[in-house]
């Protein structure tokens, strides 16, 4: 049986322009190809500001590409998100693919427990099961009852990455974008993360990872990406 890419990259080029520099260019990655597999764990490799996060940025769509193309499969069709209109890229974000970086940007006044909730509401999952699942993955990120009803903001950084993991990870996304999910968190922590990625390969789905912990890495990669290998000349 044929394996059809959840993510394809074509000819991708990143470069930036400082305008409050006069124009200047400052080129990050040019002609780089990609494919991700369901089941794979794709990690990136170089280092550091060879372009990792901005790759991960642009295969999100916040940044947009200087050439190229990204392509991921949405309901079946693999869909440019390159050049996509705001309203698909929306409907992207919200039934095919999560992100979970290190920082945790919430509305201040947002409990927990609706926060981790919410991916769930708004693909039509009752509040009663989006309640449970969120109370499972809270407890299984041993984030202690009492803080769910409180807003993540004035929490520490290893619990707020703790939401934020919960957050993504609570729906069955087919693709998965990983900026160091683990950077913040303690060994044991970090081994239920750990856990949760491995799990969430075994049920097929396709991930990029950025991971600076080592033993991390080597659990969760399938194989290594390297971005220096298309660095831009200058």
């Amino acid at each position: 049986m044929i394996t059809r890419p959840a993510i394809a990259v074509r000819s991708l080029s990143k470069t930036f322009t400082l305008h409050n520099r006069g124009g200047m260019n400052i080129p990050v990655f040019d002609g780089l190809d990609l494919e991700v597999l369901p089941g794979e764990c794709v990690v990136l490799a170089g280092d550091s500001g060879v372009g990792k996060s901005t790759l991960m940025r642009t295969l999100f769509g916040n940044y947009l590409p200087s050439g190229g193309s990204v392509h991921v499969r949405h309901e079946g069709v693999l869909v440019d998100i390159t050049h996509a209109p705001p309203h698909v890229l929306a409907n992207l974000r919200k039934h095919t693919f999560g992100y979970v970086s290190q920082f945790l940007r919430v509305i201040p006044r947002i409990a927990t427990m609706d926060l981790v909730m919410e991916p769930l509401l708004a693909n039509g999952v009752s509040r009663e099961i989006a309640h449970e699942r969120a109370c499972t993955m809270l407890r299984a990120l041993r984030l202690p009852e009492g803080h769910w009803a409180l807003p993540p903001a004035t929490f520490s950084g290893g619990e707020q990455q703790r939401v934020n993991i919960a957050r993504s990870f609570i729906c069955d996304y087919p693709v998965l974008l990983l900026d160091e999910p683990t950077a913040s968190l303690d060994a044991a922590n970090r081994a239920i993360v750990v856990d949760l990625i491995k799990a969430a390969l075994g049920r097929g789905v396709a991930m990029v990872g950025i991971f600076h912990d080592e033993d991390v890495r080597n659990s969760v990669a399938t194989r290594y990406f390297s971005v220096s290998d298309f660095k831009a000349a200058a």
